[in-house]
């Protein structure tokens, strides 16, 4: 495969740039790639901010478009002026897809369709698909390969199993050079305040309830963000094409305990955690078998409970990040999500 540094991939189109992952993926770019042109697409829906991209936005290298993946005429413009995709654009939460799953249906199924339609029609661009471990299911023993079935539980994960059959679809069916990255869940700095880790960091630093489902025994496995590019860039450059890779932290925790690590981290009490009625479908645990991607030379570099201090000391000295999106859509959400659980 081509290496993105060469000159036969000058630009690259990073949907949902404006995102959590998405934008770190930005920043790394630009960093990492001196001579490197990148377009992010972003509709800058409640998960979307430009705050994430302030860093780069005089950079001189990158360009914003705020516009919506499932617009079939801008997509085809923007991927005509660019040497690769990686997209990230998706409705990503688990629990709102919960409370309204058509969105996700129409982001991550008909809008990675439209992308994967206008890279075939740009001469195949190099497309990588950007989706999650949760495609797999729960998995009670041992860890998920490639090669395994799907078994998406959620209206989320089985949205995010659609864009990723049509991707292999589009390789199989017309050569796109198309790879799929499927990771664990991932932490760090400008995470949506909506997720585990940063929905209890920012509750804790207000004193508020810990809305923990169930009995807190669900396993995740935990990928710090930037290691989490890192793997990306690389499967980009030199993955197959038509091969999947997943990149697993190696940090498997269950819910609980990450819970107690934040309040201990915050000096806060175990009695802001609240035990509330489980959510349906939630899997039980996650784990991935990352052989695959470590062949290509790919490791977590961070260490987990480092990053993890780090993080939390991020939320506490970026209020003015965090504060103001807990409010209006995210406040609407917080009630319906978790209103009559913690009642």
């Amino acid at each position: 495969m081509v290496p993105l540094e060469s000159e036969a991939v000058e630009t690259v189109l990073v949907t949902g740039g404006a995102g959590f992952i998405g934008s770190c993926f930005v920043r790394y770019l630009l960093r990492t790639y001196p001579s490197l042109r990148v377009i992010v697409l972003d509709k800058l829906t409640y998960a979307g901010n430009l705050a994430n991209l302030r860093e780069v936005e005089g950079n001189a290298r990158f360009r914003f478009v705020r516009g919506d993946i499932a617009d079939a005429s801008l997509v085809r413009s923007l991927v005509a002026e660019s040497d690769a995709v990686v997209n990230f654009a998706a409705e990503t939460h688990v629990d709102r897809s919960l409370l309204e799953a058509g969105s996700f249906i129409n982001t991550d199924v008909y809008g990675t369709y439209v992308l994967l339609e206008a890279a075939r029609q740009a001469g195949g661009r190099r497309y990588l698909q950007v989706s999650t471990d949760e495609v797999y299911g729960s998995v009670e023993t041992g860890s998920s390969r490639e090669a395994d079935a799907l078994d998406p539980r959620s209206p989320y994960s089985a949205s995010k199993a659609g864009g990723d059959l049509m991707a292999r679809a589009y390789f199989s069916s017309y050569g796109l050079p198309v790879v799929i990255t499927r990771a664990s869940n991932t932490y760090g700095p400008y995470q949506y305040p909506e997720k585990l880790i940063p929905l209890f960091v920012t509750n804790a630093i207000d004193g508020q309830p810990l809305p923990l489902y169930g009995d807190g025994r669900n396993v995740r496995d935990w990928l710090y963000v930037e290691d989490h590019c890192r793997g990306i860039d690389l499967v980009l450059r030199e993955g197959r094409a038509g091969e999947i890779y997943n990149l697993g932290g190696g940090n498997e925790r269950t819910n609980l305990e990450i819970t107690e690590r934040i309040l201990a981290l915050l000096g806060k009490p175990s009695s802001l955690i609240r035990y509330v009625a489980d959510r349906p479908g939630h899997d039980r645990r996650y784990s991935l078998d990352a052989t695959k991607i470590r062949e290509l030379g790919w490791k977590p570099q961070y260490d987990f409970e480092a990053a993890l201090s780090e993080t939390v000391r991020w939320y506490v000295e970026n209020e003015w990040w965090w504060r103001p999106l807990k409010s209006g859509d995210y406040a609407d959400y917080y009630r319906r999500n978790y209103g009559h659980r913690l009642a």
